[in-house]
């Protein structure tokens, strides 16, 4: 039905030879599994690499073994048509994962399913004939669907003829097919003759039952799948909470079951692990092994994750009590990486690559920026540079937090000083309360508020903490930092300043100098200190430390910089922080090429830093197979950056130490991105439009007078300091909106342009 098998069959066939020279070493780094029979688990791709491309389509298939480990098992949901052909589609229902409720109009029908009267296009009213004139689409819509109408309906032997690694069919409604006159045991016993089926599952148990003695159980293992626990199981009479307890009939029909996650890990009401069950270990005594479903990098996951798959992933095959036997995946890249780079995994691992993994106002993933649970969050996470936003208060207090504006982050606007909000156009649109507006004491009255950056999206972060932690002062940071030895240095971000001294007489750059001398960071011995800011007259306050790193941040998307724009900052700046889309620029999410500007500002002896990197799968783009392990490896391995500055250390910090990188060979799922390399395989109709380019860094961009030298505080201006003269421009760029595949998928590009 698919000749694309034709040319992937010799491709996968090298794949999968180079795929093999990884797996050996791999193997020999990993330790002992808690698996039933001590082997690694087993990834399974549902319907393929589904939370990119549609479901059960060709393409899916295939790019599912390309970025996978070379054992990867593909699963098929099998749906009969009217003529008796089994079919690859998720549900018995066509028009949630298929065009075909446009092209045979008014052809859905009402039929009882599990007792529930339900209207669809139904794959038992068509037969495969009609069916070729159906395309498959992204059933789910938070997914994109640029990769819809471009893939048939496969048959379950299109599947099987890509030879695979491994075949998993899923029945999931044989009672239905037989009340329509059609016979999915006689269908699978026929196929079994002419295909070989490693796994076969239903949650149906008289369906097994009557199939168990025509099967070699050591060719074709047979598998009870589990639904919600208080749904009932038809041939029993019996719910699936209650079968859960009854291990030993199982095993009469089956070598394993399939379980929802919430067996293992239970979740509270508000969206919190509870202790895991003994659900894994139970089935493993019984002599069953054990499969997790319901894993979805782009659904909400608990927060203990802290929306990070591969750590959700390590809970269910690397938590020290027990490890499932397999995993069911819309997104085979991610737990294959888990299984083979990061099981295992010490604290006291060796770093696999120079990175610096820089926190963004502490981990702020994870509780209120700034606060002292944030910076202790950073420091257990594996942060090797903590950071000050410093702010400044009315009394010259410095001390750390992400805005100047205490809207931003605090209470304020409930407390009793609400009633000191003004409109200073120079430092931000809009009202606010400015920290130099209260005391340091004022100030401490107030509590901190969590981030949510995404909340458009429903997602929240740690709710449980959301006004959780205490502020720090820049003097009680520097001492947390000197105290810890686990980091290498302190960043100290310096905004607003040319304001701060000429309109409200606080000259913040001098109380930063003063307080990190009394902390004793002049001492060329002490942690490393980098003072960070958009202005090159702050940084050059700071150029007689020769001991200090100076980062000047382009807060503007740049798509290139000229070499006079480089020269210049190298004369004022050590390293330079950009922004993701300076790297990898974008357009309605699809990556669009890789610009020059790191090479660029490297040339020119300066280290680079990306920011931001967020765990939240809304935050990356589709490229990155909503994985942040998989971004942040294509910066790194990509282009060579120096650090990347995150709100989520861990995952960065993790990353480092991931074995994959010290490979002879990057296994497949440890590649960089290619950029541009989805929207070739975009049909030029769904092509996102072009987006407008971003500037040229030129020199005037980084030009800048001095600082303002500081005399007393002069009277208050009217209005908050409206008619100030406002400080140089950050970098003077104008602000533009912007609304690797693996290295294998070159070849894949290369061989569906060909088609």
């Amino acid at each position: 039905m698919c000749n694309l098998r034709l040319f992937f069959t010799p491709l996968l066939a090298v794949l999968l030879l180079q795929s093999l020279v990884v797996v050996v070493s791999a193997q020999g780094s990993a330790s002992t599994w808690k698996t039933l029979t001590g082997n690694r688990p087993l990834v399974i791709a549902r319907g393929g690499f589904s939370g990119l491309f549609p479901d059960s389509s060709s393409v899916a298939f295939q790019f599912a073994t390309l970025t996978s480990l070379p054992d990867v098992v593909l699963w098929c949901d099998v749906q009969l048509t009217k003529d008796d052909v089994g079919i690859c589609a998720p549900d018995l229902r066509l028009d949630n994962s298929t065009s075909i409720a446009r092209v045979m109009q008014n052809k859905d029908k009402l039929y009882l399913v599990n007792g529930i009267p339900t209207r669809g296009w139904f794959t038992v009213d068509f037969t495969l004939n009609e069916l070729s004139l159906v395309s498959l689409t992204q059933g789910i819509y938070s997914r994109s669907p640029s990769f819809d109408d471009s893939n048939p309906i496969q048959t379950v032997e299109d599947v099987a003829n890509l030879k695979p690694p491994g075949l998993w069919l899923n029945i999931q409604h044989d009672a239905f097919f037989t009340q329509r006159n059609l016979s999915m045991r006689n269908y699978i016993l026929s196929l079994s003759r002419r295909v070989v089926i490693n796994h076969l599952s239903s949650p149906e148990a008289g369906f097994l039952r009557s199939i168990v003695k025509r099967f070699n159980l050591n060719i074709t293992k047979l598998v009870f799948r589990f639904l919600e626990p208080n749904v009932i199981e038809p041939s029993t009479n019996e719910t699936y909470g209650s079968l859960s307890k009854n291990f030993t009939f199982i095993k009469t029909f089956a070598s394993g079951i399939l379980i929802p996650k919430s067996y293992i890990w239970p979740l509270d009401a508000r969206n919190y692990l509870q202790p895991h069950t003994s659900i894994v270990s139970d089935a493993h005594k019984a002599g069953l092994e054990v499969f997790v479903s319901d894993l979805y990098n782009d659904v909400p996951l608990s927060y203990n994750y802290s929306f990070d798959p591969v750590t959700e992933y390590l809970s269910f095959v690397d938590n020290g009590d027990f490890s499932v036997d397999g995993v069911l995946s819309d997104f085979p890249v991610t737990p294959s990486a888990t299984i083979d780079c990061f099981s295992g995994l010490g604290k006291n691992a060796t770093p696999q690559v120079n990175l610096s993994v820089i926190s963004k106002n502490g981990a702020s993933g994870d509780y209120p920026g700034c606060t002292d649970l944030a910076y202790q969050k950073a420091i257990l996470d594996g942060a090797d540079v903590i950071d000050c936003p410093v702010q400044i208060s009315k009394d010259g207090i410095p001390f750390c937090l992400g805005s100047i504006n205490l809207y931003d982050s605090t209470t304020v606007a409930q407390s009793s000083y609400s009633n000191r909000a003004q409109n200073i156009p120079q430092i931000k649109a809009g009202s606010g309360i400015f920290t130099f507006s209260l005391t340091w004491s004022e100030i401490q009255n107030l509590r901190p508020v969590m981030s949510n950056p995404y909340s458009k999206y429903y997602l929240s972060r740690n709710p449980n903490f959301r006004n959780s932690g205490n502020f720090l002062t820049l003097s009680d940071f520097l001492a947390l930092a000197k105290n810890t030895s686990s980091l290498s240095g302190v960043l100290i971000s310096i905004e607003n300043a040319a304001y701060l001294i000429q309109q409200e007489g606080l000259p913040v750059t001098d109380k930063v100098l003063e307080v990190l001398s009394k902390a004793g960071y002049d001492d060329p011995t002490s942690k490393k200190v980098m003072i960070e800011s958009t202005n090159s007259s702050v940084l050059m306050k700071f150029r007689d430390k020769n001991n200090y790193e100076l980062v000047y941040r382009i807060e503007e998307d740049i798509q290139d910089a000229e070499d006079a724009a480089l020269k210049g900052i190298k004369d004022f700046a050590n390293s330079v922080v950009i922004s993701k889309n300076s790297v990898f620029p974008e357009s309605s999410s699809f990556l669009t090429g890789v610009t020059n500007v790191v090479p660029k500002l490297q040339s020119h002896g300066l280290s680079v830093y990306v920011e931001t990197f967020n765990n939240e799968f809304v935050s990356q783009a589709w490229d990155f197979f909503s994985d942040s392990t998989v971004e942040i490896n294509s910066y790194v391995m990509g282009v060579n950056i120096s650090g990347v500055i995150t709100e989520f250390p861990l995952t960065s910090a993790r990353y480092k130490r991931n074995r994959c990188l010290g490979y002879n060979v990057l296994p497949p799922y440890m590649s960089p991105a290619q950029p541009g390399g989805l929207m070739q395989l975009i049909s030029p109709a769904a092509l996102p439009p072009a987006e407008p380019p971003n500037p040229v860094l030129t020199a005037p961009d980084v030009e800048e007078g001095p600082l303002p030298s500081h005399t007393a505080s002069p009277p208050p201006v009217p209005g908050g300091g409206a008619t100030a003269v406002p400080p140089g421009a950050p970098n003077g760029l104008p602000k533009i909106g912007a609304c690797i595949f693996l290295s294998n998928l070159a070849m894949l590009i290369t061989i569906l342009l060909l088609l």
